[in-house]
């Protein structure tokens, strides 16, 4: 089976952004949420995009934003593909898809089988699904470190491209990459010290755990 893909989430710093091209992470997520503590400005995140170019995919995050929010952050950030992680329907990563011309994930809230299903619609509207923990209602849709009963996913063979999130650590990862065979891990939480503060040894931990499962 080859390696997962690894996408480090919540890349606020140039340091950060450093830790994960060293790593070999595929993609740095970078958060376009207020709320958040892992938030990045449009100059932050363009600065930033500066340092990833051609060395690391950029992935924006966004919690049901609208076309404008999406607009500057794409436009200053180069982003390469678009993260859904509110409520965004099928027919709005559809329309977020046609409008920036660039690839559309979602992330998609487990606890049941029911919510595994869920992922069906989104084929054909987005290019990946990305399977993460169900928070709290009220707290923040991702980031807690919560994980979810990965036997849900395991060897999920459905309609789209598919991700494994949610609580996933260097302690974790690579019993979660046996047991589910995913092909993408996303970490954000798992490899910080305090939310929103990357931990550099724990982004090359995280990475020598994927490699090794």
């Amino acid at each position: 089976m080859p390696t997962a893909a690894i996408k480090i989430c919540g890349i606020s710093t140039g340091e950060a952004l450093e830790a994960a091209i060293r790593a070999r992470a595929a993609h740095a997520g970078f958060v376009f949420f207020p709320k958040s503590p892992r938030n990045v400005t449009p100059a932050e995140a363009a600065a930033l995009s500066d340092r990833a170019e051609g060395r690391i995919g950029r992935v924006g995050l966004f919690v049901d934003a609208d076309d404008a929010t999406i607009a500057q952050a794409v436009t200053s950030a180069r982003l390469d593909a678009l993260q859904l992680h509110g409520s965004e329907t099928p027919e709005r990563a559809a329309q977020l898809r046609a409008r920036f011309g660039i690839a559309v994930w979602k992330a998609l809230s487990v606890a049941t089988t029911e919510d595994v299903g869920r992922a069906s619609a989104y084929a054909g509207a987005v290019d990946l699904v990305l399977f993460d923990a169900k928070t709290p209602k009220g707290s923040l849709p991702g980031g807690m470190g919560l994980s979810f009963d990965w036997k849900l996913v395991a060897n999920w063979k459905g309609p789209v491209a598919w991700g494994l999130a949610g609580g996933l650590t260097p302690e974790n990862v690579a019993e979660a990459v046996r047991l589910t065979g995913t092909p993408l891990v996303d970490t954000s939480s798992g490899v910080e010290s305090a939310p929103g503060v990357k931990d550099l040894d724990r982004i090359a931990a995280f990475a020598r755990a994927v490699a090794a499962a």
